[in-house]
């Protein structure tokens, strides 16, 4: 099994640009034999709220297409994240593309202190993946920060706990506390993917990493390239190695 943490760094208003960094890092983690990418918070869009309605995706967003054909294409499932608007709500999701181009959603259970004034939260959309019958659940920035969301996702088995997170300097020494602790604990391998350099005006911690079920730190990205941290499992042992562009 190999999967693939992004590092990226978003476009502000320029979701354009930012599909065309997804293009190329997806090409990349599938030549490097990537079975799945995960791409930070509101990836697509970069991390938004007061503009978030004029960006936001819709469930079967035509813009979607190209992502789809890619994951269908290079056998890859894509973890991609936009403003999302489902019956009229807005949220902040994630795309989850596998490679029969099926497309499911997960929205961010947990919001942080003002986003409520632009997002709504719910439990409704949460699906689990399963990789070489491994099972595999998500997690959006701030819900890592409520140890009921691993505590969840571990009581339905979950292999591979993947955060998509938009952490700045201050904030990614807790989100390292807290991921790590909750590898150990829950015997979870879990992938976290971050922003290098800006999102919404503020700058971003990058450092993207991997822990096993063991809480250990398989690898990690610095805080500032972008690229890919690619994790890989053979027998019961992961190694890992950082690609820059």
């Amino acid at each position: 099994m190999i999967l693939a943490a992004a590092q990226t760094r978003p476009k502000r208003y320029d979701t354009e640009a930012n599909l065309l960094d997804h293009y190329s890092l997806i090409e990349l983690a599938a030549k490097n034999g990537a079975q799945l990418i995960v791409f930070p918070e509101m990836s697509i869009t970069g991390y938004e709220r007061e503009h978030a309605a004029q960006l936001a995706f819709q469930e079967n967003d035509s813009r979607l297409q190209h992502l789809i054909t890619l994951s269908q294409k290079n056998s890859i499932t894509i973890i991609a994240g936009a403003p999302i608007v489902i019956d009229s709500e807005m949220f902040i999701g994630q795309f989850i593309i596998a490679p029969d181009r099926s497309v499911s959603i997960y929205t961010k259970q947990f919001l942080h202190e003002g986003e409520d004034d632009y997002f709504v939260s719910s439990f409704n959309y949460n699906p689990m993946i399963e990789l070489e019958n491994k099972k595999i659940s998500f997690a959006i920035c701030a819900d890592i920060d409520n140890p009921k969301h691993p505590e969840n996702a571990s009581k339905k088995a979950t292999d591979v706990y993947i955060a998509s997170i938009f952490f700045s300097p201050n904030g990614i020494p807790n989100a390292y506390r807290d991921l790590q602790s909750y590898a150990e604990k829950h015997k979870m391998n879990v992938l976290m993917s971050n922003f290098a350099g800006e999102s919404w005006g503020y700058a971003s911690a990058g450092q993207s990493a991997f822990w096993n079920n063991k809480g250990e730190l398989i690898g990690q990205m610095n805080d500032s390239d972008s690229g890919l941290l690619l994790v890989e499992k053979r027998n019961d042992n992961w190694t890992s190695k950082v690609v820059k562009i």
